[in-house]
């Protein structure tokens, strides 16, 4: 059983996320989403979540505000669609939180790597719940480390204008007190301060 295509589709007919399995035209995908979206829309609660399109099948169900479309050859069977579609769901509830709509616009990116990571060339690749939220949060913590380097990188030119951060070790991290820029009480303003005070002692007490 291959899958051909995912769309999650919102009830007034805009596209959430589409993900294709098939080398096509971008005419021949609008046609498909145009379709296969009057089709879907069109049909009452009560009514089979199978139907036919061309020389192929659609199954879809729907979530909340969502429907869940997949699109499957007409040999396949509509039943392992029907629950590979439900895992999908399950993955996303476990890793937005109870999952709506609006997770899916603003962090689609997550979306599409759950579905990357559940279904490879239109095939069921990993059917394990925690092995799916397992890799997606090493990439939530790559992510998070790189955003972390790229945030200390443009820091760098400012924090190596500060006084006495002008070294870093082996981390690239500053190390205070190592700059030549560093004022020390031992030589230069320092020593001149001190002699000061100590000559103007000289001077209060006779």
């Amino acid at each position: 059983m291959a899958v051909q295509y995912i769309i999650l589709l919102s009830r007034q007919g805009k596209v959430r996320l589409a993900k294709w399995f098939l080398t096509l035209s971008l005419k021949e995908k609008s046609k498909i989403v145009k379709d296969v979206s009057t089709l879907v829309l069109g049909r009452r609660t009560k009514m089979c979540n199978f139907l036919e399109y061309k020389e192929s099948k659609v199954v879809y169900r729907r979530y909340a505000s969502l429907f869940f479309i997949a699109g499957i050859d007409s040999s396949d069977n509509e039943l392992i669609t029907l629950e590979t579609i439900h895992r999908y769901v399950e993955q996303m509830d476990r890793y937005y939180g109870n999952v709506c709509e609006l997770d899916i616009i603003f962090n689609f990116q997550k979306a599409y790597y759950i579905l990357d990571e559940l279904l490879l060339a239109g095939e069921l690749q990993e059917s394990s719940k925690r092995d799916v939220l397992r890799r997606i949060s090493q990439q939530d913590a790559l992510e998070e480390a790189e955003g972390d380097e790229e945030k200390f990188s443009r820091l760098m030119p400012y924090i190596s204008q500060l006084p006495g951060l002008t070294s870093y070790d082996g981390s690239g991290l500053p190390v205070p007190g190592s700059g030549s820029s560093s004022t020390s009480f031992s030589s230069g303003r320092g020593r001149s301060a001190g002699s000061r005070v100590a000559t103007s002692r000289e001077e209060y007490y006779g």
